[in-house]
Order: C-alpha cells, then structure tokens, then sequence
C-alpha cells in the first residue's frame, strides 16, 4: 500500500512539473502564432494553386471554375522548350557555386577574424560586413551597375589603371555568373560570419590553453579545435542550403540580368517569371514552379537523413 502510495505522489509530482512547464512556456508559444499565421496564410493556401500545373487554366474562369483538366501535358510542355537544359545548367551551376562560395567564404573570414585582438577594430568590420545583408536587391543592383559600368564603373577604372581592357561583367556571358556569385557573397556572407563566430564562442577555452601547453600553434589550434567545434553548425547551414540549389536567386538575378546574357543568366525563376506574367502560360509555369519545390524538397530531406546517418545530427 506504502509502495502505491509513492507512486501517485511521483505521477502528481511529474504532472505538476508538467503543468508547471506548460503555463512557463505558453507565452513562448504564444509569441510562435503570428509566424504560424503568416506561413498559413503565404506558404499553404497558395498551394491550392497547384491545380493549375494539371490544367489548360484561362484567366476569364476562376480556380474553381470548369478549367479543362489536361494531365502532365504541361510537363511534356516545359521539357520539350529548346532552352529548357540550358536554363537548368544555368541554375544548378549558379547555385551550386553560391552554395560553396557561400560557406567556404563565410568560414574563413570568421577564423581570421577571430583572431582579431582589437574588439573595436572587430565591430566595425562585423558591422561594415554585416550591413549588404539588410539591403535589397533593388538598392544594390543599382550599385552593382554603376560600379561594374564597363565605361564609368570603379572597378573598370582600377582595371584600366593596371593596363587591363574594360569588362562588361554584366553583359558578358563569360563574366555574367561568377558576377551573380561575387555579388551574391558579398551581401549574404557578414550574415553566415556571425553565426560562425558565434559557433566559435561557444568552444571552451580550456580546449586552446591545453593545445598551447602541449606546443601547437594557432594554425593548430584552428585545425583540430576551432574546425572540429563548428562542425555541427556547418552541418546546419550546409543541408538547410542544399535545399535552394535550384534557386539560384531570383530578385539578384532579375535585377542585374539582360536578354543579351541568357544564354548564361537565364534561370527556371526568371523563366517561370516570363512565361507566366508575361507569356501568359499559367499552366507551364506553374509546373516549373512545382517541378522545382518536388526536388527541393527531395534534396533536403535526402541531405537531412545522409548527414542524420554519418554524423548523428538532428535538426528537430
């Protein structure tokens, strides 16, 4: 009977704990329901659209009206268009060389910069670095065509000042795409620094004093401490942007490309942008546009379990 009794105490006890736990946490939950909302609203409703990838849609007839259901017949569309394979080489080696750029950049200014003594001299450049990232594509592709004009540009000034030939980086199918990865590097990597450096705040300092006693130096120190402490967010970053390597940047792109670069800058978003706003072709491109999310969605799951099987990691 005494035995019976400890028990109903421990099961009150635990149910008080977690009731306890509850009334401490919904405000936290609370403060999550304007972002539920808001993806509701932006991310789910829309995907009733979706129909219309299956259908020969006409404007004049609403969403739910008698639109003639057509099959994957708009698929068969879009993969028989003759630039269909150039658009996706386009996409996937722009997007793939941000993703690499995107990490391999971020991470070593990080580690430089933590070597940085001065703490001032380290806020002003986090924050010089840091301030691309609040600013909009439209602001700075105004920027990037008056810096990169092949006749007043800066940067074509200094290169004639070296004894070079003017580039037109903007309009030259050669320069056009490691243009879009510079720029894009340049705005998005003082972000990912900081939660690098972050990362490197959170190793403990007694890992460096042992490594010091024993003889290694700093480039040692960062290989086997400071490399192997930011492993996990790395991992992070790296599987979250697998999931965007068909989107290779639609505001950047839009804003800085021309028809005279297509043949090298024209991506499935800007595609999917003519063809449905322009074109008219509401059905085709709204199979890219699922077409896309199907292997997005694929490629990160698929990421999300590799790296769940090497390394143990989980996200949720």
């Amino acid at each position: 009977m005494q035995v019976a009794n400890e028990e109903i105490k421990k099961i009150n006890a635990r149910s008080g704990l977690n009731n306890y736990r509850k009334r401490r946490e919904f405000p936290l939950h609370l403060m999550l329901l304007p972002g539920i909302v808001f993806v509701i609203i932006f991310a789910y409703i829309p995907m009733i659209g979706v129909r219309i990838a299956f259908q020969n849609f006409l404007p004049l007839k609403h969403l739910f009206g008698d639109q003639e259901w057509i099959g994957l017949e708009n698929f068969k569309y879009i993969f028989a268009t003759p630039n269909i394979w150039r658009v996706i080489w386009n996409t996937l080696s722009i997007a793939i060389m941000k993703i690499i750029a995107g990490l391999i950049v971020p991470i070593t200014f990080a580690l430089l910069l933590n070597e940085v003594r001065n703490r001032v001299f380290k806020r002003v450049t986090q924050t010089i670095i840091y301030f691309p990232y609040f600013l909009s594509w439209i602001i700075l592709g105004g920027i990037m065509i008056d810096i990169l004009s092949p006749s007043t540009g800066i940067v074509n000034e200094f290169l004639g000042f070296l004894g070079f030939k003017p580039i037109f980086f903007l309009g030259d199918n050669t320069w056009f795409p490691y243009t879009m990865v510079g720029s894009d590097v340049w705005k998005n990597f003082g972000f990912s620094t900081i939660i690098y450096l972050a990362a490197i705040t959170s190793i403990d300092p007694s890992l460096y004093e042992s490594a010091a006693v024993d003889g290694a130096g700093r480039w040692k120190q960062t290989w086997h401490i400071t490399l192997p402490g930011m492993h996990m967010i790395i991992i992070l970053l790296m599987v979250l942007s697998l999931g965007g390597v068909l989107d290779a940047g639609f505001d950047q792109i839009f804003n800085l490309y021309s028809p005279q670069v297509y043949e090298s800058g024209d991506v499935i978003d800007t595609m999917v942008y003519r063809m449905g706003l322009l074109q008219a072709q509401y059905g085709p491109s709204t199979a890219v546009g699922l077409l896309k999310s199907i292997v997005s969605f694929v490629l990160i799951s698929t990421s999300y379990f590799v790296v769940y099987r090497l390394f143990k990691y989980r996200i949720f």
